[in-house]
């Protein structure tokens, strides 16, 4: 028997990247998935791969969220699992963003040899360049879409009175890096989002944990190329990690296996990032 037999999971973001993965580990284990993501299209490609169901959902929209899970309710008769994954990276639609992160790159290669550098301007963006609608943007994806999908999945798993959330962090929560301050304070948030919602809910035996990755190849991480070898470089184990690196530790964490872990963050890193 699988570690998820019999269990319904709702995975956000998961027509591809990490999300998929983590669905398909979790179709492999029994589970029966429901694929969340912007691309409805996409979502059932997906979900017709794993033998699940698909929904289109953004899910910084509290109506839009709200109403996914009302369809989730008719589809399946309870929700076991739900993994808040669905993201951004902040550098979508942006065709420069390979351009600045190469010169970034070699910047700090320059740096480490001693070597002028270029104008500190062609970097990534800071924080004095980071627009409202950006920061807003950042924060209403991760942190608000982390919040509404909880809030809409508690009602189900209340019902039944059991269940397992995961939420998607990062090590940009935990360790923090220049550069990306929206992404890092998002990430951040949803760590400590989770460690109160562990709280608040553990006694109705609905456990709350975190999955903070490290440098993983994805299509989100594809941009950032250029910086892969100083990246790997940094990392004890010496590469970025793949997706099912987090899948794995995703399974574990919506198992019985975990069933006395809540309010933990899980960092599958490769020592980029060690704590505790």
């Amino acid at each position: 028997m699988g570690r998820l037999e019999g269990k319904t999971a709702l995975i956000t973001g998961s027509a591809r990247g990490l999300g998929a993965a983590i669905a398909e580990r979790f179709a492999e284990q029994g589970a029966e998935v429901i694929i969340n993501d912007l691309n409805l299209a996409q979502a059932q490609i997906t979900a017709k791969r794993l033998g699940g169901h698909a929904l289109a959902c953004d899910v910084s929209d509290s109506k839009a969220v709200a109403t996914m899970f009302g369809e989730c309710a008719k589809l399946v008769d309870k929700l076991d699992i739900l993994v808040c994954n669905a993201g951004i990276s902040g550098l979508e639609g942006d065709n420069d963003a390979r351009e600045r992160i190469r010169i970034t790159a070699e910047n700090t290669f320059k740096q480490a040899r001693g070597e002028p550098v270029e104008d500190i301007d062609a970097n990534l963006s800071s924080t004095t360049t980071l627009s409202d609608e950006d920061w807003h943007k950042m924060i209403g994806v991760h942190m608000n879409g982390t919040f509404f999908c909880c809030r809409e999945a508690l009602k189900l798993m209340q019902a039944k009175g059991s269940g397992s959330i995961i939420n998607m962090g990062s090590v940009m929560g935990t360790f923090g890096r220049g550069g990306s301050t929206h992404y890092c304070a998002a990430k951040a948030g949803i760590l400590g989002f989770t460690r109160s919602l562990a709280h608040e809910v553990a006694e109705q035996n609905i456990r709350v944990n975190a999955i903070a990755p490290g440098w993983i190849h994805t299509d989100m991480t594809d941009p950032l190329e250029p910086m892969h070898p100083i990246l790997s470089a940094q990392t004890p184990q010496g590469r970025l990690g793949d997706p099912d690196d987090i899948a794995h530790a995703a399974v574990y964490l919506a198992s019985e296996e975990a069933k006395f872990m809540t309010g933990q963050t899980l960092s599958p890193n490769g020592g980029w990032y060690m704590s505790q």
